[in-house]
């Protein structure tokens, strides 16, 4: 049977940060920055890892299905903000949690990993391998962000989510199609530039401050643009799918305009297509985890409504996922 969703939920920092915020320290206001992506604020976290973030949200759909954590066999975190480079966050979330019972491992995919982590979690339920698998997409992009860099500082914010996925009762609804994507030939156009294996901390990194996102935001832009568009059409199409059929597009919330440009290509009005990058930026493996988690909590997902989740981000990593909603509509 294919995998569905069984309980989600999300989490943001209590800590909200608009855009006058920035006016003070780099060279940008409030009318430049909403203009140009459509963010009004976004949330950072004032301590703790991505870990921190994410145990509430899991609390939350842990309750909803009513298992507990000891209930669950996998945990896929997805993340470019990892609490420590090891051990995995995905262990350190393990221990947070209590689920004594499971393995689990972390998922870098940037702003994709969340659907890398949905396909894969289903992938696994599918095969019989495990019964219960948390995927959680998460990011505390502040820890990574030069807060005096314009084309970065006011783009990202601090927030994730996660599902919980089994075994349907039919192959009626879940997770029903995906395409995945990756072009490493992006690296070069948004990264981090050192951290790593191939450029460790030294003095002389920290000094040129090489350990936050770069980004550049134009060629990154028109990927993006097509790469999204172009993949939820692609998906529609192989599954025979017109404007009507699809209930929502749940998009990644890193552009107003890219959002736009992929609703059009898919022929869907605006009132299809979830949009809170105003409120939370940019919060890469998060953005839509908090998208569906919200939707779900607003009464806005019917049991069986087509939804395409549709990503572009680092690597360039890009693709699509197809869901039929196996939840009653809350109340």
């Amino acid at each position: 049977m294919k995998a569905v969703i069984t309980a989600i939920a999300h989490n943001v920092p209590d800590n909200v940060v608009d855009n006058h915020w920035f006016e003070d320290k780099i060279d940008t206001n409030d009318e430049w920055i909403r203009t140009r992506t459509g963010i009004v604020e976004r949330h950072f976290a004032s301590e703790g890892g991505v870990t921190d973030i994410l145990v509430p949200a899991v609390e939350r759909a842990l309750a909803q299905r009513g298992i507990t954590a000891m209930d669950l066999d996998l945990i896929i975190l997805c993340t470019v903000t990892p609490d420590r480079i090891f051990p995995s966050s995905a262990a350190i979330l393990q221990r947070k949690i209590g689920a004594l019972n499971a393995w689990g491992f972390d998922l870098a995919g940037a702003c994709s990993g969340f659907l890398y982590g949905l396909v894969t979690g289903a992938k696994m339920v599918e095969s019989g391998s495990v019964k219960r698998v948390l995927v959680c997409g998460g990011d505390k992009m502040s820890a990574i962000l030069n807060m005096e860099d314009r084309t970065t500082a006011v783009l990202f914010g601090d927030g994730g989510g996660c599902v919980i996925l089994e075994a349907g009762e039919s192959d009626d609804y879940g997770v029903v199609d995906s395409i995945l994507r990756m072009d490493g030939n992006g690296e070069q156009f948004l990264y981090q530039k050192a951290g790593g294996s191939l450029n460790p901390p030294t003095i002389e990194t920290v000094t040129n401050r090489e350990h936050f996102v770069y980004q550049e935001g134009q060629t990154v832009f028109k990927s993006a643009v097509k790469g999204m568009a172009d993949v939820s059409y692609e998906l529609m199409e192989r599954n025979k799918l017109t404007a009507d059929d699809v209930a929502w597009l749940i998009p990644h919330q890193a552009n107003l305009r890219i959002i736009d440009a992929t609703a059009a290509r898919m022929g869907l009005s605006k009132d299809k297509v979830m949009v809170n990058i105003d409120r939370y930026g940019n919060t890469t493996a998060g953005t839509i985890p908090i998208c569906l988690s919200e939707l779900y909590a607003q009464g806005k997902l019917n049991k069986g409504d087509n939804l395409v989740l549709a990503s572009f981000g680092a690597g360039y990593t890009w693709g699509a996922v197809l869901v039929r909603w196996s939840l009653e509509k809350k109340q």
